[in-house]
């Protein structure tokens, strides 16, 4: 027999690798040991040798939701798993497997393109799939953890893939198990469950907007449509201006210290949340604050959404990070409300 058959699968090498292309920011990042993660099997050899080397690591995705440095010691996975198809569908649910490299949007819109109706809501979220369950993203009333039924991934501390059902992957608002314990899962899968009794989910104002007669009701696609128009006019195409979407989770407070707010700021943007809870609208407290469409050296808060900050060319994490620090002293000051940053800093 071959001996190379027996061969561990290696992934593909890349020394002193620029990531500027692989961070929305378009930061300048030079990660010094770049591996092309295309397949699960790359993973457990790999892992032993950064564990034998002692090497500082991570996973980075389509970086849409980071942070990054300079430079980016030790091994740095880049996460290009490919795959997407229908494992099972019965008269309540489909359910389709996806490979954890692939583009977010791209998956949603072919959702769509096969009638399989449910992530209207969050299409044109920038990023890939593996990333979407450890932030739990969502938009406009919707969360991924709606439509995950498991995740396959490395568990670093056991050495092994394990498959995760959602129950055990403790999913709330922005958050989930693989947050909580961070450098241990290694998400290469995700299963979603999409259910075949569909409802437009337009309680979001921006979206009810679009839908204003009242005898007709939108289809999946047309929600789609809506979504992607209403981000595009918000957010600024990373390819143009670089930025991670928005920056700061929207917080959630109790329903006292909202109705104190309220009566200080009558025009309090908000929404319900779980009993006894309510979410503020964090570009509004911001905006509230002066900061929208504001330059600070290279850096700065978006002219059409206080929520975001860009890049204009050159900055760098620190020139974001300290531009967010004034952002969230001002708003603790202003209304004693915390902003909790969004995206993962390396």
């Amino acid at each position: 027999m071959n001996s190379a058959q027996n061969a561990p699968i290696s992934p593909k090498l890349t020394p002193n690798m620029g990531l500027k292309h692989r961070n929305t920011f378009g930061f300048e990042v030079c990660a010094e040991l770049a591996y092309e993660i295309t397949a699960a099997e790359h993973i457990p050899g790999l892992m032993k040798q950064i564990a034998e080397q002692q090497l500082p690591w991570r996973v980075l995705g389509g970086g849409s939701n980071v942070i990054l440095p300079k430079v980016l010691p030790g091994a740095t996975l880049l996460m290009n798993i490919p795959g997407q198809e229908i494992t099972r569908s019965d008269e309540s649910a489909t359910l389709i497997a996806v490979g954890a490299g692939v583009n977010w949007h791209e998956f949603v819109t072919w959702t769509i393109e096969q009638q399989l109706p449910g992530l209207e809501n969050l299409a044109l979220i920038p990023g890939t799939v593996g990333a979407a369950p450890i932030q739990n993203i969502g938009a406009y009333g919707a969360e991924v953890a709606d439509f995950i039924d498991s995740i396959e991934a490395f568990d670093t501390a056991a050495h092994a893939f394990v498959t995760l059902p959602k129950e055990a992957c403790h999913f709330a608002y922005r958050d989930s198990y693989f947050k909580q314990n961070p450098q241990r899962f290694i998400v290469t899968k995700v299963a979603f469950k999409i259910p075949k009794a569909w409802e437009p989910r337009l309680q979001y104002a921006d979206l009810a907007k679009q839908f204003t007669d009242p005898h007709s009701t939108p289809s999946a696609k047309d929600i789609f449509t809506a979504v992607c128009a209403i981000r595009s006019q918000k957010l600024p195409d990373p390819k143009v201006v670089g930025n991670a979407g928005s920056f700061f989770q929207n917080p959630i407070v109790p329903d006292q210290q909202y109705l104190d707010l309220l009566i200080k700021h009558p025009n309090l943007v908000s929404y319900p949340d779980q009993a006894g809870m309510r979410k503020l609208a964090a570009g509004w407290l911001i905006d509230q604050c002066g900061f929208k469409g504001q330059r600070f050296g290279p850096v700065g808060v978006y002219q059409n959404q206080a929520l975001v900050l860009v890049n204009h060319g050159d900055g760098t994490a620190t020139d974001i990070l300290s531009l967010a620090k004034s952002i969230q002293d001002k708003v603790q000051e202003v209304f004693g409300v915390q902003l909790q940053i969004e995206p993962n800093i390396f």
